[in-house]
């Protein structure tokens, strides 16, 4: 976990769901769609703590961990900024596999945006989603982000040098058959397992939970340019958010979802 840990203290993952804002919007919409009111909520491999600082201020109480420490003093320093650390009943640096300290069933609602994007073993992911479970009250609501295969594909195919070994034929046999990917480039986006769309559900299913909802964060925006999204900027507020509707009510649309760079599971606790 070492390389993760240097590469996400290295990272501005705060700034990057600023400059890819749909994501954001829409897992924030349908999360505040699912969650109870006055909920206790678990944001679980929570980065820079963007999510919890948004839960925060709509009146929710949080806990935050993290793989990376640095993240985790990120994540206090923004929860003080904005004037919300009175909502938060820890922040702790933690491995999504082991929340040790962590209570059996504390949570009305789990969120783990983040763990399962770079855990290659199964074994992990099967460690990390039944940490998940334990955490989480019976009927408790569960959000878990997933990186789709065939999104990467699409991504691999479109600039080759940029994701490097999927610039070969032969890199890409290996990574549509294991899911797993690891850049070829020292420091770059690595250790990384992307899902086949239709084994998610079943994988959550397994680990003792009823599959609610998918959703595809990006919606149908997700390879639009910078230069393309100017377009819309200039036509105004009223008109983007019109664009940002539509991307909303579309975003369940299952057609979808392996077209997104990532799916966020909405789930519940069973027995």
């Amino acid at each position: 976990m070492k390389n993760l840990i240097d590469y996400y203290s290295a990272f501005d993952e705060w700034g990057r769901l600023d400059r890819e804002p749909i994501e954001f919007i829409v897992n924030m919409h349908h999360i505040l769609a699912h969650l109870p009111q006055q909920a206790r909520v678990l944001d679980n491999g929570a980065g820079p703590g963007k999510y919890a600082v948004a839960l925060a201020k709509k009146g929710f109480r949080l806990t935050l961990t993290d793989l990376t420490p640095r993240l985790v003093e990120t994540a206090e320093l923004k929860a003080r900024e904005e004037g919300v650390s009175d909502r938060f009943d820890g922040f702790h640096a933690r491995d999504a596999r082991d929340l040790n300290g962590l209570e059996e069933g504390s949570f009305d609602a789990s969120l783990m945006l983040g763990p399962l994007y770079h855990l290659q073993q199964e074994e992990d992911r099967d460690l990390a989603v039944r940490e998940l479970h334990r955490v989480t009250r019976l009927g408790g609501l569960v959000f878990v982000a997933f990186m789709p295969r065939t999104s990467f594909l699409r991504k691999s195919l479109a600039q080759p040098d940029a994701w490097k070994p999927n610039h070969t034929a032969e890199g890409l046999n290996r990574f549509m058959a294991s899911g797993a990917f690891d850049h070829a480039d020292e420091g770059r986006f690595t250790g990384a397992y992307y899902f086949d769309v239709d084994t998610i559900e079943p994988f959550m299913e397994a680990r003792g939970f009823e599959s609610l909802k998918m959703v595809a964060s990006s919606s149908v925006a997700g390879t639009m340019t910078p230069e393309q999204w100017a377009y819309w900027h200039e036509r105004g507020d009223d008109e983007l958010a019109a664009v940002v509707s539509h991307l909303i009510g579309v975003s369940d649309d299952r057609h979808i979802l392996g077209l997104s760079p990532h799916i966020l599971y909405i789930g519940r606790r069973r027995s």
